[in-house]
């Protein structure tokens, strides 16, 4: 959404203008995470979702970048661990500007560490509310070191007001599902995993898809060997394999 200029009439609202010699940096030169474990849930949760919506150029997928709320004003940022948006333009950004997109987040997810664990369930938590996130979660990948259960979920109200997500807990996996994206958040042996309910299927991080290609690669390699022998055995007894080979 663009900025519109001023209305001169005093009986119109006026629109603020957007400053162009206002500087929003891109980079606070703070690490991308502060410890293995919250950077693997960080990268694996944000390539699996920007995988899951590759059809869809309605939906941004972000993660660790700067969300800027305020126009005019570059203090009044936040940086979400991941978060999505539906219904913007699916581009490279350097930053998210929720006035020039017309919307703030509909998701976002935050990964607890020693640092940021207390800000995010106070002061990042109540920015998100106040600018319009849809949905907040907070995951801890270091087995229940900062809160129990390892996963929470909330959602806004009609008083923009965040209200407990339901958890469920079925088969030792505990899951809450996320109405902005239709799947199901789950924590997995003490991992972060994505559900599609729709599809009854886990989504692939990036490092299992790698390994789930290796090894249809190596059963199709096992296959063609098997039976590459097998027409050469049918050749030495003079039979003529069934494609001529």
């Amino acid at each position: 959404m663009v900025a519109k200029p001023f209305r001169l009439d005093y009986d119109t609202p006026r629109i603020p203008e957007e400053d162009p010699n206002v500087f929003y940096p891109e980079d606070d030169d703070e690490p991308i995470a502060e410890n293995d474990w919250q950077r693997r849930v960080l990268i694996d949760t944000s390539e699996t979702l920007i995988r899951h919506y590759a059809g869809r150029p309605d939906v941004y997928v972000s993660a660790d970048m700067f969300i800027y709320y305020e126009m005019n004003n570059p203090d009044r940022r936040i940086t979400p661990d991941v978060f999505v948006s539906l219904g913007v333009s699916d581009h490279w950004r350097g930053s998210y500007f929720v006035w020039r997109e017309g919307k703030p987040p509909d998701f976002v997810l935050e990964i607890a560490a020693p640092g940021v664990y207390v800000s995010n369930a106070t002061d990042k938590r109540n920015t998100y509310a106040a600018i319009g996130v849809t949905e907040y979660w907070q995951f801890d990948p270091n087995n229940g070191v900062f809160f129990w259960p390892l996963l929470s979920g909330e959602r806004l109200d009609s008083q923009g007001n965040y209200q407990p997500i339901p958890l469920a807990e079925v088969d030792g996996i505990l899951s809450g599902h996320s109405e902005a994206l239709g799947l199901d958040l789950c924590v997995v042996d003490g991992q972060l995993k994505l559900y599609d309910p729709i599809s009854q299927t886990w989504l692939r991080n990036l490092r299992e898809e790698i390994a789930a290609h290796r090894i249809a690669e190596e059963r199709s390699r096992a296959a063609q060997e098997r039976t590459q022998l097998l027409e050469q055995l049918l050749r030495e007894h003079g039979i003529t394999p069934p494609n001529g080979g």
